[in-house]
C-alpha cells in the first residue's frame, strides 16, 4: 500500500475513454502541435470508399498514423505511395476509439520542399513589399488581341493547349512563340529574355507564360526574382497559366492577372468567335434597323424640301402667276361688260329721256317751232316776228313757209 493511500489521498480511478479524452485535451490545447510538419516515409496507404486517405509516417525510430479528408485528399495532384518520402502539414490529437494520437494532414508535399518554400515565402514578402504585386499596377487586358506573345517550351503540352484554344475560340489573331526551356537550368534566363524579345520586336498586345504542372522544383524558374521583374517591365500586360489550379508562383502574383492553367490563361485572353458572330448578327440587325430609320428619316425631308421648292420655284410662281393673271383678265372683263352694260342702260334711259323731251317729242305734241327764213333765228318773241317778216314754221312731219301780219 502506498503511503497516499495510507493518508486517504489515493488518486482517482479513471476509465479508458476519460484518460483518453484528457490525453487529447493535452494534445488539442498545444498550439505548436495545431499547425506542424512532419516527415517520413509513407507506409500502408488505404482509402476506401468514403474517399478519406489513411497511411503511416515512419523513419527510423517511430511511426505515425496519419488521416487526411476527402476535401484536402480532392486538391492533391497525386496520393502518396508506399515507400515515398514526404512532408505532411497538419495538426496532432487523439483517435479515441483507437486509443492512439495521429496527425489529422491537410497538406502534402515531397520531401525536401520546405527549404523551397520558405525561399519562396520570404521572396514572395520582399517583392510585395516593394509593390511589384500592387493590384494598382496591373495593366487591363485587351478585349480584341491582333497579336498575342508566348513564352513556353516548344515540347510541352502547355503549348498544345494554348494553341488549341486559340484555334477554336479567336482563330484571327496572330500568335508569336518564343520558345524557352521553362524547368531546369538556364530556364529563367530563357524566359526573361523572352519576355524582353517578346516587347522589344512583336509589340504583342498581351503575352502568354505558360506551363504544365509539376513540383515545385519542377517550377522554381517561375519563383524567380529576375522573372518577376521581367514581367512587371513588360510593356504588354502577361498572363500567366503556370502548372494547375492549386499551383502558385511569383510570376503569378507578378502577371497582370493569373489564369489556373494554361488553357484557361489562352481562354481568358480570347473571345469566343462564337459569341462574336452572335453579336455581329445583332449588331447588322441593328444598324440595318437604325439605317432604314434614318432612310424613312431623310426621305420624310427630301420630301418636304421637294414640296417647298415646287411651292418656291419660278416656275411654280409663273403658273401661279398666269393664273392669277387669267383670273384677273376674267375678273376685268367682267367688270367691264358690267360697267358697258350700266352705262348702256343709263344711255337708253337718256335716250328715253331725251326723246320725252327732245323737239321732236314736242312737235308730234301739236307743238311747232317758228324761225325767220333768211336768218333762221328761232322766234321766241312777238317782236322778233314784225309783220311781213318770211317765216318758216317746222312741225312734227316737215315745215312749211308762213308770212307775219
Amino acid at each position: 500500500m502506498s503511503q497516499m493511500a495510507l493518508f486517504g489521498l489515493a488518486s482517482p480511478v479513471l476509465t479508458v475513454s476519460d484518460l483518453t479524452r484528457r490525453v487529447r485535451e493535452l494534445l488539442d490545447t498545444d498550439y505548436r502541435l495545431k499547425d506542424v510538419w512532419v516527415s517520413g516515409e509513407v507506409s500502408n496507404v488505404s482509402r476506401p470508399a468514403s474517399g478519406h486517405l489513411y497511411f503511416t509516417l515512419k523513419d527510423a525510430g517511430a511511426s505515425l498514423r496519419c488521416v487526411m479528408w476527402r476535401p484536402d485528399v480532392a486538391r492533391l495532384l497525386a496520393p502518396p505511395r508506399d515507400g515515398e518520402a514526404i512532408e505532411a502539414h497538419g495538426r496532432v490529437s487523439v483517435y479515441e476509439a483507437g486509443g492512439q494520437y495521429q496527425l489529422y494532414a491537410d497538406t502534402l508535399r515531397p520531401a525536401g520542399e520546405g527549404v523551397l518554400f520558405q525561399q519562396f515565402l520570404r521572396l514572395k514578402a520582399r517583392l510585395e513589399a516593394e509593390g511589384l504585386f500592387d493590384p494598382q499596377r496591373k495593366r487591363p487586358l485587351p478585349g480584341w488581341p491582333r497579336r498575342i506573345g508566348l513564352v513556353t517550351s516548344p515540347s510541352g503540352a502547355a503549348l498544345r493547349d494554348v494553341v488549341h484554344v486559340l484555334e477554336r475560340r479567336f482563330p484571327l489573331a496572330e500568335v508569336t512563340l518564343v520558345p524557352t526551356p521553362v524547368q531546369g537550368e538556364g530556364a529563367p534566363e530563357g524566359i526573361i529574355a523572352g519576355l524582353q524579345a517578346l516587347n522589344r520586336h512583336a509589340h504583342p498586345d498581351v503575352i502568354l507564360l505558360v506551363r504544365g504542372g509539376g513540383s515545385i522544383e519542377d517550377l522554381a524558374a517561375f519563383n524567380d526574382e529576375g522573372v518577376a521583374r521581367a514581367i512587371v517591365a513588360s510593356r504588354a500586360p502577361v498572363v500567366s497559366g503556370v502548372g494547375h489550379e492549386t499551383d502558385f508562383t511569383i510570376a503569378d502574383f507578378a502577371a497582370d492577372l493569373r489564369a489556373a492553367t494554361p488553357s484557361a490563361a489562352a481562354e481568358i485572353i480570347s473571345p469566343d468567335v462564337s459569341v462574336l458572330w452572335e453579336d455581329l448578327r445583332l449588331w447588322r440587325a441593328r444598324l440595318a434597323g437604325a439605317l432604314g430609320e434614318r432612310l424613312r428619316a431623310h426621305r420624310w425631308t427630301l420630301d418636304g424640301q421637294r414640296l417647298k421648292l415646287r411651292l418656291s420655284s419660278p416656275r411654280a410662281q409663273v403658273i401661279g402667276a398666269r393664273q392669277r393673271l387669267d383670273d384677273l383678265g376674267s375678273r376685268a372683263l367682267a367688270a367691264i361688260s358690267s360697267g358697258v352694260q350700266l352705262r348702256r342702260v343709263r344711255v337708253g334711259g337718256l335716250i328715253q329721256t331725251l326723246r320725252a323731251v327732245g323737239p321732236t317729242a314736242v312737235l308730234e305734241r301739236g307743238y311747232a317751232v317758228v324761225s325767220v327764213r333768211a336768218s333762221g333765228r328761232i322766234i321766241r318773241t312777238r317782236k322778233h316776228a314784225q309783220p311781213g317778216t318770211e317765216l318758216e314754221v317746222r312741225v312734227a312731219d316737215g315745215t312749211f313757209p308762213a308770212r307775219a301780219e
